[in-house]
C-alpha cells in the first residue's frame, strides 16, 4: 500500500460488509481508495490450493471478492483494493493501518450483554491504531446509514480537547455540510465529607459559564480555519459519557479522543470512549491524539 486510503477490516460477518459500505462511502467523499482486508492466523502462503479444506485462503478471497464488487457497482469510480494478511487480527490490523487516512471495522460482538455491543478485536484496535479508527454499528450490508439531523457530535474535554481531535471532527462537518455540535459534559468535584462523598457548595450558574467560555475559547482557532462550518457549543451538566450518547442520537457520526499514552499492560481505552464505543448507535470515530 503507497497511497493513503480507507482501510476497512473484513471478516465475512454481516456487521463487517455494513462497515465495509459504510468506509466505500467515507473513501469517495475523500476521494481516497479503499482496501478491504482480512486478517487471519492461519492462511495460507500465496499459492492458493482449494482442493486443501484446511487452507482458508480461498473462502477469504472468495468473500473479499464479492464484497469489492457490490462496492464496485455502488460506487464505479472508486479504487478498491482487496488484500489478506496472515497474522492475529488485532495486531495485523494495527500494522496494515499505519500510514493510513483511517480503518473502519464493524462492531459486532458476541457476547451476552444485549447493551454492550462492541467485540473485543474491534475495542483492541480502537485502544491502540495510530490512526482514526471508525466503529460502524450496522447489522447487514443493507443498512442505511443516511443522515437524519444532518449533525456530526464531537465529544470534548475543555480542559483537554486534542487538537487532532476538533481538526478531525471540523474537517469532516466541513467535508459532509453538516453542523458540528461540540459537546462537554461535566459535573461538579466531589468532596470528602464525614458522612462519605458529597457535592460541595457549587454555584452551578456560574461554573457552567466558566465551562462554556472554555470549551467557546477551545473551538475559536478551528472556526477560523473552517469558517463554512456551523457550530453549536452544547455544554451539559451529568457527565462527559452520558451527554455526548444523548446528543448522538440521529447524528450521522461521533468524533471522541483518545489520549496517546500507554498503560503497564498495553494502550487503553478512556472510560468515556469505552462507554460510547459500546452504546452509541451513530458510527464512532475514535482519534488518537497526544
Amino acid at each position: 500500500m503507497t497511497t493513503r486510503q480507507v482501510m476497512v477490516g473484513l471478516d465475512g460477518s454481516p456487521q463487517s460488509e455494513a462497515a465495509a459500505v459504510w468506509a466505500a462511502q467515507e473513501a469517495q467523499r475523500l476521494g481516497s481508495a479503499l482496501c478491504l482486508l482480512h486478517v487471519w492466523p492461519w492462511l495460507s502462503g500465496e499459492n492458493v490450493d482449494r482442493s486443501n479444506p484446511c487452507d482458508l485462503r480461498p473462502a477469504a478471497l472468495d468473500v473479499l471478492a464479492r464484497v469489492a464488487d457490490r462496492i464496485r457497482l455502488a460506487h464505479p469510480g472508486l479504487a478498491v483494493e482487496v488484500a489478506v494478511r496472515p497474522d492475529d487480527p488485532v495486531d495485523g490490523l494495527i500494522a496494515e493501518a499505519r500510514g493510513q487516512e483511517m480503518v473502519v471495522l464493524g462492531s459486532r460482538g458476541l457476547g451476552g450483554f444485549a447493551g454492550l455491543l462492541v467485540g473485543s478485536v474491534s475495542l483492541a484496535v480502537a485502544a491502540r491504531a495510530t490512526v482514526p479508527t471508525v466503529l460502524v454499528r450496522g447489522k447487514s450490508p443493507d443498512h442505511d446509514f443516511a443522515r437524519s439531523t444532518g449533525e456530526i457530535v464531537v465529544g470534548l474535554d475543555s480542559r483537554q480537547p486534542g487538537e487532532a481531535v476538533l481538526d478531525f471532527a471540523f474537517t469532516e462537518a466541513e467535508r459532509r455540510g453538516a453542523t458540528l455540535r461540540a459537546v462537554h459534559g461535566w459535573d461538579p468535584v466531589p468532596a470528602w465529607a464525614f458522612g462519605g462523598v458529597v457535592l460541595p457548595p457549587v454555584d452551578l450558574p456560574a461554573q457552567e459559564s466558566t465551562e462554556s467560555a472554555l470549551l467557546s475559547g477551545h473551538l475559536a482557532d478551528q472556526r477560523a480555519r473552517h469558517p463554512g462550518v456551523n457550530v453549536v457549543e452544547d455544554v451539559r451538566l451529568g457527565g462527559a459519557a452520558r451527554a455526548v450518547l444523548d446528543a448522538a442520537a440521529g447524528a450521522e457520526l461521533v468524533v471522541i479522543g483518545r489520549r496517546e499514552r500507554r498503560h503497564h499492560v498495553g494502550a487503553l481505552l478512556g472510560p468515556v470512549a469505552h462507554a460510547v464505543l459500546h452504546h452509541s448507535t451513530t458510527p464512532v470515530v475514535v482519534v488518537p491524539h497526544p
